[in-house]
């Protein structure tokens, strides 16, 4: 829960301030711990927000914020009376003085109260994330040639460990093939083996060179990662790790770990472009059925069918210093016979940064307009 404190300048008349402060909160109509001047125990139950109610404050947080931790972000309220704005604005022109960060959240109690939400469910993403391991089973795919990530990155951004784990350990894992198997049943072998080596490593999410499946057991991960998805375990395709990280922050943020997909055709005059990709999350989709893997033919590939409507596309690079955020529309499900199963036409408002500037191939469409949630993350 969030907490409030607050700041007040002793010349003004407390029961007025008092007024204000009711109606200001109230006004927003959230859940939240008021600690008033009290700014002992700052931020170590949720996010904290400072209400600067009058002017005159300055000097008094010039005071308290060497009790504040030095890495976490100020939050400022300020409502439109009492001189609460322009105080607030030298106390964070004082704060970027001195290298920290920090945001006035001013406006319609509307307007401040998702911002308040926003700023919560990212803190409650990253403390999920925080400690969590992530499994690399059998090193990216070859051709991923620009999709690396260094440990250390992923450490220092997400707080989270990346696990090499051995093709073998999942080979390993798996049970022995039923005379006349058929190709579900030995899909589903592959996810029973993920599901056991998500267990045994204490994994958050993975990422799987699934395309090494093809020759060794005559299937693919497809089946597997979409079921691992659907029950919360983050896990994406061909070993790719920047595509990992992206659907993990997307899961934490949204519930949904979105859909990893290649580019496949762009219309840049139009903005409409194509992503497709034989697996997709289950939980993400209003139907599906079984197919071939597209590129071998074999296996079990999944057509799935994604809502038409909002969208954002989603990528951190593997380092996590850059990121690309796109808001558009999903405007329809298609079936080509040339391109990867589940196959969805999506309208972007520009097309530019694909052909000019990419992070990688892979990029994760994830439903909704939710790019504001998203850039609050890396605030």
């Amino acid at each position: 829960m969030i907490s409030i404190h607050t700041l007040t300048s002793p010349l003004h008349n407390e029961e007025a301030v008092r007024g204000v402060t009711e109606e200001f909160l109230g006004a927003l109509n959230l859940e939240y711990t008021f600690k008033g001047p009290d700014f002992s125990h700052f931020g170590e139950d949720g996010p904290a927000f400072i209400f600067v109610r009058t002017g005159g404050t300055e000097s008094l947080f010039a005071q308290i914020l060497p009790q504040l931790p030095p890495r976490q972000p100020v939050y400022l309220l300020a409502s439109g009376k009492s001189n609460s704005l322009p105080a607030a604005m030298e106390i964070l022109s004082y704060l970027n003085n001195r290298g920290r960060s920090g945001e006035i959240l001013h406006g319609s109690p509307e307007h401040v109260a998702t911002r308040i939400r926003e700023i919560e469910k990212t803190d409650q993403a990253r403390k999920a994330l925080a400690g969590g391991k992530l499994g690399v089973i059998g090193r990216p795919s070859d051709w991923l040639i620009a999709s690396n990530a260094p440990p250390a990155a992923v450490s220092k951004q997400l707080g989270m460990e990346l696990v090499d784990i051995p093709m073998q350990v999942l080979l390993d894992a798996l049970e022995a093939p039923e005379e006349g198997e058929t190709a579900e049943a030995g899909a589903m072998r592959i996810y029973r083996a993920l599901r056991g080596i998500v267990a045994r490593y204490g994994l958050y999410g993975l990422t799987l060179r699934c395309f090494d499946l093809l020759g060794t057991v005559h299937n693919t991960g497809c089946l597997a990662l979409a079921k691992l998805n659907e029950e919360g375990i983050v896990a994406a395709c061909e070993g790719d790790v920047p595509a990992l990280l992206s659907m993990v922050i997307a899961q934490a943020l949204t519930g949904v770990s979105g859909f990893q997909a290649n580019p496949s055709r762009i219309n840049p005059e139009t903005g409409e472009i194509i992503f497709a990709h034989c697996t997709v999350p289950l939980n993400m989709v209003e139907s599906y059925c079984f197919d071939t893997h597209y590129e071998s033919g074999i296996g079990v590939g999944i057509r799935g069918k994604i809502a038409t409507g909002p969208v954002t596309v989603f990528k951190v690079s593997g380092d996590l210093s850059r990121r690309f955020i796109a808001e558009g529309t999903l405007i329809q499900n298609l079936e080509e016979k040339d391109l990867c199963r589940t196959q969805v036409q999506l309208k972007l408002p520009n097309t530019d940064y694909f052909l000019k500037n990419p992070i990688g191939n892979h990029h994760i469409v994830v439903p909704g307009h939710c790019a504001r949630l998203l850039e609050a993350f890396f605030a």
